[in-house]
């Protein structure tokens, strides 16, 4: 397994140099996004946010791990999200493990319902793409047992994988526990047990960003106030992920208590509901607002259709240096049901836009 990611980093790197060097098209010509439209002005189409689900278990600082030790543990139940996020930065062969402890007399059974890998690698962007695309295309439901009293990796391959210095691990799993588990996040040395480990280890210092912590409201349902027209709309978007239409998530650090911010709402799963109107065609875009950027976005069209796009798809990443990129997501019937599924993918930054645009103009 950890040959067959690396291969498909190197892939993905190899196709994105081919396309830069072959294609001298900008990014608004070849994604069809209409060519006369301000991108700096797009009128912003008013929505409602409600947040949902359980809990968020974000561990991404320190984001370059300078020792063994726990980057961020807590203990949890209920519906769980662990977005865990860690580059080996020490001149050592290291591994990242997540470990499930639990100290109750009762042995613990914890569903797995989704999750995505990526890494490790050096490409930071390849990784954290390859994460989200991962998660977004698996749906097979996997159990763990965790005994009484005993621990359980939530991810084995991990305790197999050898982290080279400056390589990236990222990972997103949705758990359900009924038992509380504390679950820890942690790297040491690639011969150590990590149920022994465990027992020893010091919780590593958070890095300036302090992106750790434990926060309420894993998923995000977003829904437009109106039904969008394109024919009388013109061009909207949706902002996501800005601290200003849409606010990081606040949680607290479980290691220390402190209040902590989710700059960029890493973890976070936003799921939108387009209502609009018939007999108007209408096309969907991805923008990214922040710089670099790489990820995928899932679609159900009519309830049944359901797709994984890669964003960008002919290319590892857009949005270097510009704000003009944009990712054509598809052209959709108006009046037909339409959901997307987004996150912020690691590595990459935000904000973004989902723009709605009249279909069939250039």
């Amino acid at each position: 397994m950890i040959n067959w990611l690396r291969q498909a980093s190197v892939a993905v790197a190899v196709t994105v140099a081919i396309n830069i060097v072959s294609d001298p098209l900008p990014a608004w010509a070849k994604s069809g996004f209409p060519a006369n439209v301000d991108v700096r002005n797009i009128t912003e189409l008013p929505v409602t946010m409600t947040e949902q689900g359980g809990a968020l278990l974000l561990s991404d600082s320190p984001e370059m791990v300078p020792a063994d030790g726990i980057m961020y543990q807590d203990t949890v139940s209920g519906d769980i999200r662990l977005f865990f996020h860690h580059v080996n930065a020490t001149k050592e062969l290291k591994k990242i493990v997540v470990l499930l402890v639990n100290n109750s007399t009762q042995a613990a059974d914890v569903v797995v319902n989704r999750y995505g890998l990526g890494g490790p690698g050096l490409d930071y962007l390849a990784v954290g793409k390859m994460a989200q695309m991962n998660y977004l295309n698996q749906n097979e439901v996997e159990l763990i047992e965790v005994p009484a009293n005993g621990t359980a990796l939530l991810e084995p391959v991990l305790n197999e994988t050898v982290v080279a210095p400056d390589a990236l691990v990222n990972g997103i799993y949705d758990l359900q526990t009924k038992i509380p588990l504390k679950v820890v996040v942690m790297m040491l040395p690639v011969d150590a047990d990590p149920a022994e480990f465990v027992t020893h280890a010091q919780v590593l210092p958070a890095d300036s960003q302090r992106l750790r912590g434990t926060f309420p409201g894993r998923d995000r349902l977003i829904v437009p106030s109106q039904v969008y027209n394109s024919a009388k709309d013109g061009v909207v978007a949706i902002t996501l992920a800005d601290h200003k239409l849409d606010p990081y998530v606040s949680g607290i650090d479980a290691t220390d208590g402190s209040t902590t911010l989710n700059y960029g709402n890493y973890g976070v799963m936003y799921r939108l509901f387009l209502p609009t109107a018939f007999e108007q065609k209408y096309a969907v875009y991805l923008n990214p607002r922040g710089g670099e950027y790489a990820g995928g976005l899932k679609v159900k069209y009519r309830h049944e259709e359901e797709t994984t796009i890669a964003t960008p798809a002919d290319k590892l990443f857009f949005g270097s240096k510009t704000i003009k990129d944009f990712a054509h997501i598809g052209d959709y019937d108006g009046g037909q049901s339409l959901w997307l599924t987004f996150s912020p993918p690691g590595a990459s930054n935000l904000p973004v836009k989902i723009v709605l645009s009249p279909a069939g103009k250039p």
